[in-house]
Protein backbone atom coordinates (compact mmCIF):
# COMPACT_ATOMS: atom_id res chain seq x y z
CA UNK A 1 0.00 0.00 0.00
CA UNK A 2 1.13 3.23 -0.83
CA UNK A 3 0.80 6.53 0.64
CA UNK A 4 -1.00 9.68 -0.36
CA UNK A 5 0.72 12.78 -1.20
CA UNK A 6 -1.87 14.37 -3.29
CA UNK A 7 0.75 16.75 -4.83
CA UNK A 8 3.01 14.33 -6.43
CA UNK A 9 2.70 10.74 -7.63
CA UNK A 10 4.37 7.52 -5.37
CA UNK A 11 4.55 3.47 -5.87
CA UNK A 12 6.46 2.22 -2.71
CA UNK A 13 7.07 -1.82 -3.10
CA UNK A 14 8.29 -3.78 -0.45
CA UNK A 15 10.41 -6.98 -0.57
CA UNK A 16 9.92 -8.36 3.16
CA UNK A 17 11.33 -8.13 5.40
CA UNK A 18 13.55 -5.32 5.06
CA UNK A 19 14.12 -3.57 1.62
CA UNK A 20 11.62 -0.74 -0.23
CA UNK A 21 11.66 0.40 -3.26
CA UNK A 22 10.07 3.97 -3.72
CA UNK A 23 8.68 5.16 -7.05
CA UNK A 24 8.53 8.92 -6.67
CA UNK A 25 7.34 11.85 -9.16
CA UNK A 26 10.62 13.73 -9.47
CA UNK A 27 10.51 17.58 -7.80
CA UNK A 28 11.97 19.74 -10.90
CA UNK A 29 12.58 22.30 -8.47
CA UNK A 30 15.21 20.62 -6.38
CA UNK A 31 17.48 19.72 -9.32
CA UNK A 32 18.51 16.70 -8.05
CA UNK A 33 20.68 14.92 -10.62
CA UNK A 34 19.96 11.80 -11.95
CA UNK A 35 22.48 9.90 -9.38
CA UNK A 36 25.39 10.64 -7.85
CA UNK A 37 27.54 10.60 -10.72
CA UNK A 38 25.55 12.63 -12.76
CA UNK A 39 25.47 15.76 -10.22
CA UNK A 40 27.89 19.11 -11.21
CA UNK A 41 28.39 19.41 -7.48
CA UNK A 42 27.74 17.56 -4.38
CA UNK A 43 24.58 17.14 -3.34
CA UNK A 44 24.37 17.89 0.38
CA UNK A 45 20.91 18.92 1.31
CA UNK A 46 19.61 15.22 2.45
CA UNK A 47 16.26 17.22 2.89
CA UNK A 48 15.37 16.78 -0.65
CA UNK A 49 16.17 13.10 -0.72
CA UNK A 50 12.38 12.14 -0.15
CA UNK A 51 11.92 13.12 -3.80
CA UNK A 52 15.32 12.39 -5.03
CA UNK A 53 16.49 8.78 -6.03
CA UNK A 54 17.07 7.14 -2.39
CA UNK A 55 17.03 3.33 -1.47
CA UNK A 56 14.90 2.42 1.61
CA UNK A 57 15.33 0.40 4.07
CA UNK A 58 13.55 -0.78 7.23
CA UNK A 59 15.00 -1.54 10.76
CA UNK A 60 12.91 -2.67 14.27
CA UNK A 61 15.63 -0.67 16.31
CA UNK A 62 15.06 3.08 14.25
CA UNK A 63 15.47 5.30 17.43
CA UNK A 64 19.08 3.64 18.48
CA UNK A 65 19.99 3.91 14.39
CA UNK A 66 19.37 7.88 14.28
CA UNK A 67 21.51 8.12 17.39
CA UNK A 68 23.95 6.33 15.58
CA UNK A 69 23.79 8.18 12.48
CA UNK A 70 24.01 11.58 14.66
CA UNK A 71 26.83 10.05 16.94
CA UNK A 72 28.82 9.64 13.29
CA UNK A 73 27.95 13.43 12.54
CA UNK A 74 25.83 12.60 9.24
CA UNK A 75 23.60 14.82 8.12
CA UNK A 76 20.15 13.76 7.89
CA UNK A 77 16.49 14.83 7.57
CA UNK A 78 13.66 13.44 9.68
CA UNK A 79 10.11 13.01 9.08
CA UNK A 80 6.87 11.00 10.15
CA UNK A 81 4.74 9.67 7.28
CA UNK A 82 0.69 11.16 7.62
CA UNK A 83 0.08 7.93 9.36
CA UNK A 84 1.97 8.90 12.45
CA UNK A 85 3.78 5.70 13.18
CA UNK A 86 6.08 5.41 10.02
CA UNK A 87 9.11 7.65 10.80
CA UNK A 88 12.42 7.98 8.29
CA UNK A 89 15.41 9.22 8.12
CA UNK A 90 17.53 10.31 4.82
CA UNK A 91 20.65 10.76 4.15
CA UNK A 92 23.57 10.78 1.76
CA UNK A 93 26.36 7.38 2.11
CA UNK A 94 30.13 8.47 1.57
CA UNK A 95 30.10 7.78 -2.61
CA UNK A 96 26.62 10.24 -2.43
CA UNK A 97 23.99 8.00 -3.28
CA UNK A 98 20.78 8.77 -1.14
CA UNK A 99 19.81 6.15 1.52
CA UNK A 100 16.37 6.00 3.58
CA UNK A 101 15.87 3.95 6.60
CA UNK A 102 12.57 3.61 8.05
CA UNK A 103 10.85 1.97 11.23
CA UNK A 104 9.34 -1.33 10.89
CA UNK A 105 6.87 -2.58 13.35
CA UNK A 106 7.84 -6.83 13.89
Amino acid sequence: ESPKFGEFEVIWLRLPPSVSLHLIQRNPSTRLPEGPYSAASPVKDPQNLPRGHHLAFSVSNFDEFVQFLKEKRIETFEKTQPDGETKQVFFFDPDGNGLEVQSWKA
